[in-house]
């Protein structure tokens, strides 16, 4: 199955988590899984699979070299 790698909903852009889940219970359950580890998530189907598609902001940037 070929899947697009990024997916844009509501200007946003989300990015496939790389698997195809067989059933819309698997996509949810990992679906829940990224969302408890701070991920905004959407679904898309394809084939008869489910995918899940991913982004996260980043909220602060950190510049770590020493000056």
């Amino acid at each position: 199955m070929t899947a697009p790698t990024v997916r844009f909903v509501e200007g946003r852009k989300f990015m496939w988590d790389g698997r195809v889940y067989p059933s819309q219970d698997d996509a949810a359950k990992a679906q829940a899984t990224y969302e408890r580890d701070g991920f905004e998530t959407c679904t898309g189907e394809g084939e008869g699979t489910f995918l899940v598609y991913t982004r996260r902001v980043i909220k602060q940037v950190t510049d770590d070299k020493s000056h």
